[in-house]
Formats: structure tokens, sequence, C-alpha cells
């Protein structure tokens, strides 16, 4: 199924109100004296995430910022990828495909959005401007999560220029960050 479908962010209340149980409820382990780092996370530090989480992570604003961009889901080599596909305003730009690293997802590449889509905003020449596509990896996000291994690099690289493809790029340049490096290196690779 090569068919790209419109994405949106729509967590229902009920997931939201699990999570928020499920943290109220948690049963804290005892924590070795004095053991700092030593075998893991230290407990104070679990607690404070555990309480953002709970307390003052807004998902809703989270959810907004997504949706305030265009996203999509397709299926490549059946695993659903989603990933957002923001067009430069003119009809100039060159195609991009930024990938986030590990265990990062699409959030941390929503800041370059509009330096590298809309960059006489930012002060530069529209001839600087990008085609975005900014896919979440497999297990990542809102892809779908792989059901048996096998999604390295290699594969993943593979999916992501049969996505530029779909998306109709026939010449586009490559980004990424961690495993999104290692992903771009083999996409260099497969399709020079």
């Amino acid at each position: 199924m090569s068919e790209i479908r419109p994405f949106r962010v729509d967590i229902p209340q009920a997931e939201l109100d699990d999570v928020a149980g499920r943290l109220a409820h948690t049963r804290w382990t005892d924590e070795l004296p004095e053991a700092g780092s030593a075998y893991g996370v230290p407990l104070a530090q679990v607690k404070q995430w555990a309480d953002h989480w709970q307390h003052r992570f807004d998902w809703r604003a989270l959810e907004a910022r997504l949706n305030a961009y265009p996203q999509f889901t397709t299926e490549i080599d059946g695993q659903q990828i989603h990933f957002l596909h923001v067009r430069a305003p003119q009809p100039s730009g060159t195609a991009l495909i930024l990938t986030h690293g590990w265990p990062g997802s699409v959030i941390e590449q929503l800041k370059f959005v509009g330096p590298l889509t809309d960059p006489t905003s930012y002060g530069a020449d529209a001839g600087d401007a990008f085609d975005l596509v900014i896919p979440s990896l497999p297990g990542h996000g809102f892809s779908g999560k792989p059901d048996r291994p096998g999604w390295d690099p290699i594969r993943i690289a593979r999916a992501w220029a049969e996505l530029m493809r779909r998306l109709g790029y026939e010449r586009y340049v490559a980004q990424g960050g961690d495993w999104g490096n290692a992903v771009t290196e083999q996409l260099a690779l497969l399709t020079p």
C-alpha cells in the first residue's frame, strides 16, 4: 500500500488520565544508601521526572504544536511510517529529509522548520528554502512498532528513499544525528 494519509495527533483523554493514574500509584522501591548513580538513575531523579510528567507536562500543548504542521502516514515495507512534510512557501525549495536520533523524536526537529522552510522570515535569502520531510523512526513517535528485528539503518534508509520517491522527490539532501546519522549515511550510499 503506497497511499499517503493525512495524520493528526489526537490522544484520547482516557489514555492521558491512565498515565497520570499510573504515576500517582507508583510503588517506589528502596534505594541502597549512598548508592548515587552506581546502580542506575537515582530514585530522587526518577521521582522528579514522574512528578513532572504527572503535574507539569502539558500534553495538549505539545499535541497542538505538532498539529500546527502537516503530518502524514504511509506504509513502507509493512511498517507504518509517520512524518511531517512542510513545504517552502516558494516552489524552488530543495527537499531535505531530517532524521532524529535515539531515543528522540520529530519534536527535536521542530525548531528547524521555520528557519529552513521560510528563511526570509529569519533574515536569509529565499533561495535557501527547503521542503522538509521529517519522519519518525520505526518504533518512535507515531510510526508503527516493528514486530520483528531487522529495522537497522540500512532498512530504514531504504524506507526513507521510498518515502522520498512517493513524495515526488528525485533529488534531495539528508541530515541526521545519532541513529539518524547512521540512517543518513546509508541513504547516501543507497541513493547518491
